[in-house]
C-alpha cells in the first residue's frame, strides 16, 4: 500500500510565496514521476507540474516562471514552491505519483491540500 501525504498548504496574499511538500511512503520499488494537480472551485482538476525521477520537468503555461517543482528522490518527496502567487492559483492541490510496487505502475493520489490566495 502506498500513501502520499501533502503538507504546507494554507493562506497566502497575492504576490506572496508558499511551499508545499508531498511525501510518498509504503512498499515502493520505484517512482517514475511525481507531480501536482490542482482543482479550483467549480472547475476540473488540472495538471500543474510533473517531475520525473531523472529530473525532467513539465509545467502548465499558467504557472511557468512562478511555480517550481523539485524533488528529493531518496526521500520520495517532492516540493512545490509558489512565488508571485495569484488569486487564480487558489484551489486544492493534489500530489500524484506513478509508483511501481512490484505489480506494475499504479497511479497514486494524495488527499489534497488547500491553497488560498487572497487579493
Amino acid at each position: 500500500q502506498v500513501q502520499l501525504v501533502e503538507s504546507g498548504g494554507g493562506l497566502v496574499q497575492s504576490g506572496g510565496s508558499l511551499r508545499v511538500s508531498c511525501a510518498a511512503s509504503g512498499n515502493i520499488l520505484t517512482i517514475s514521476a511525481m507531480g501536482w494537480y490542482r482543482q479550483a472551485p467549480g472547475k476540473q482538476r488540472e495538471l500543474v507540474t510533473v517531475i520525473t525521477n531523472g529530473g525532467g520537468t513539465k509545467y502548465a503555461d499558467s504557472v511557468k516562471g512562478r511555480l517550481t517543482v523539485s524533488s528529493e528522490n531518496a526521500k520520495n518527496t517532492i516540493y512545490l514552491q509558489m512565488n508571485s502567487s495569484k488569486v487564480e492559483d487558489t484551489g486544492v492541490y493534489y500530489c500524484n505519483a506513478a509508483v511501481d510496487v512490484g505489480l506494475g505502475i499504479s497511479d497514486e493520489w494524495g488527499q489534497g491540500t488547500l491553497i488560498t490566495v487572497s487579493s
